[in-house]
């Protein structure tokens, strides 16, 4: 049992940024701390994907017409986890952008990033 969980040890370091991620983004008041929380919950799920998309000994998925046409699957890497992970990062990009944009909108009309001092100002 100890052999398994030491084996599967990147597995425990994705589901320890996937809490502090979240940690960031449910327990702490200032904005930008929620964006840092939020890209770090992001980029563990990205990290996950891409480890379970890779196989030891496997190689490219490229058909050579020359091989026999029976090949076998098991003996490839599957493409779509990473394929689908690019994806992923430039919508995590761009959603940083915009978020980084708007943060700076919020604080240059209240002049704070606190959630409180924001919802506070709000009601007034």
């Amino acid at each position: 049992m100890t052999d398994f969980i030491v084996s599967k040890y990147n597995y425990w370091i994705y589901v320890l940024l996937i809490m502090i991620g979240f940690y960031g983004m449910m327990a702490k008041n200032n904005l930008m701390k929620k964006l840092i929380g939020m890209n770090i919950f992001q980029w563990s799920i990205i990290l996950f994907y891409i480890s379970i998309g890779s196989k030891k000994g496997g190689s490219v998925p490229v058909v050579d017409p020359s091989l026999h046409p029976a090949i076998r699957a098991l003996d490839y890497v599957n493409p779509l986890p990473h394929v689908l992970m690019l994806t992923a990062i430039v919508v995590g990009v761009a959603t940083t952008g915009i978020a980084l944009t708007l943060l700076i909108l919020i604080y240059r009309k209240y002049g704070t990033l606190e959630e409180d001092e924001i919802l506070e100002a709000l009601k007034k």
